[in-house]
């Protein structure tokens, strides 16, 4: 028998011991929690509070970094090529997913360099018509839209934006052809809606309740597999009939890959934990969004899910970012 086929069981056990006994002594020092977006929004606000939070169970000084720059690839790398400790994690939102299929060319694999921790939170996604078309939901959109191909076109806040993609992959599934008109940001995409400039779009609600509340925009659908409790009468998707077609924003918790598991399963309790106490439960609830924990396995599978998605609209719909 070869001798290291011998030695191997003797090799794993020893690996499981070292792991044991590292989790055991963690934290060891301050920890980082890197967010590789500017100061003062709304990830960053979050990133703080469970800071504090994680401080004060782990008994070490968690210490929030901002690290914007490079696409927000910046303070991603940084963690990717941190060590394997657990000391250095990163709080992300669902542009992680589509920064690879616009970019392969990355300086971390966005699969491989880091262990996903647990979700934070997820907010759902609104499909919006102009009150001057003549659609109540998304599949009477989608019927119009057939009807006159090129007719209506859709604002987006930019391209290979989330709204973007989504559009696109609708556009695809359904046979429609829309004209894409990018924008720099969400607020001068819902002016363009607002002004009768475009006709359709999909954005975050947080801060359209007003619009949709005064009927200068009208919610046709939500991406999220239950209705919004501020938009009761919007079906989803899934009601319409289009149970693939998600569209949720998410911020969720990273490690670097390689990290010991018994660290990551005491991470993801305690921000599950956290999660769920009630002063953090109306912190994100006045932010509009809903708290959502998940085990480190399925947050795992939403990322593969979503890059394999994003990069085949990316490349049938030959988007090029810019």
């Amino acid at each position: 028998m070869n001798p290291l086929r011998r030695l191997r069981p003797a090799l794993f056990l020893f690996a499981a011991l070292a792991a044991a006994a590292q989790a055991q002594t963690y934290p060891s020092r301050p920890l980082r929690l890197i967010v590789p977006f500017p100061p003062g929004g709304s990830t960053d606000i979050l990133a703080r509070l469970f800071g504090q939070y994680l401080s004060e169970k782990l008994g070490q000084q968690f210490v929030v970094e901002n690290k914007p720059g490079a696409g927000n690839n910046l303070g991603t790398e940084a963690v990717a090529k941190a060590a394997p400790d657990g000391h250095t994690l990163l709080l992300v939102a669902s542009s992680h997913t589509v920064t690879p299929a616009l970019n392969p060319k990355l300086p971390y694999n966005t699969e491989k360099d880091f262990a996903p921790i647990s979700l934070i939170n997820t907010n759902a996604m609104v499909f919006l018509v102009h009150p001057g078309v003549a659609a109540n939901t998304l599949t009477e959109f989608v019927a119009l839209a057939k009807k006159d191909p090129g007719k209506f076109n859709y604002a987006s806040p930019g391209v290979g934006s989330q709204t973007h993609l989504t559009i696109e992959l609708l556009s695809r599934r359904t046979g429609i052809k829309l004209v894409h008109i990018p924008y720099r940001g969400g607020a001068p995409a819902t002016l363009a809606m607002m002004s009768g400039e475009s006709q359709f779009t999909m954005l975050a609600p947080n801060v359209l309740f007003p619009h949709i509340e005064s009927g200068k925009l009208r919610a046709i659908a939500t991406g999220t597999p239950t209705r919004h409790p501020r938009l009761p009468t919007v079906p989803t998707t899934a009601e319409l009939g289009m149970p693939d077609l998600k569209a949720i924003q998410w911020v969720g918790v990273f490690t670097t890959a390689g990290t010991p598991k018994p660290i990551v399963d005491r991470l993801h309790a305690e921000l599950n934990r956290i999660i769920r106490l009630p002063d953090v439960v109306a912190a994100l609830e006045k932010q509009g969004v809903t708290p959502s924990g998940s085990t480190p396995e399925e947050f795992k599978e939403l990322i593969s899910t979503e890059i394999a998605q994003w990069s085949e609209v990316v490349r049938e719909a030959n988007i090029q970012p810019e």
